[in-house]
């Protein structure tokens, strides 16, 4: 499994569970495996959600602001890889 660093995680969102991430490479799909990468986070998980400015997208690119829900807390500076085969 590679793993490409495409985001850091700028803010965190605990009530609704939502990561705010700034694109840095690449694009990130709905559908695709995140592994979120931290002092203390390290797990994996399949977007469901993304949105910039409170609208669904289903594609960022770098420079992208975003918002992704996520179901465990990130802190901001984590890194966040796209997983793929």
């Amino acid at each position: 499994m590679a793993e490409e660093q495409v985001a850091v995680i700028v803010k965190f969102f605990a009530k609704p569970s939502v990561a705010a991430l700034e694109v840095t490479n690449g694009t990130i799909i709905k559908g695709d495996l995140l592994k979120y990468k931290g002092h203390t986070t390290d797990f994996t998980e399949e977007i469901t959600s993304m949105e910039i400015d409170n609208q669904p997208v289903d594609e960022v690119k770098a420079g992208d602001l975003v918002g992704v829900k996520v179901k465990e807390r990130v802190r901001e500076g984590d890194k966040v890889y796209k997983v793929s085969e």
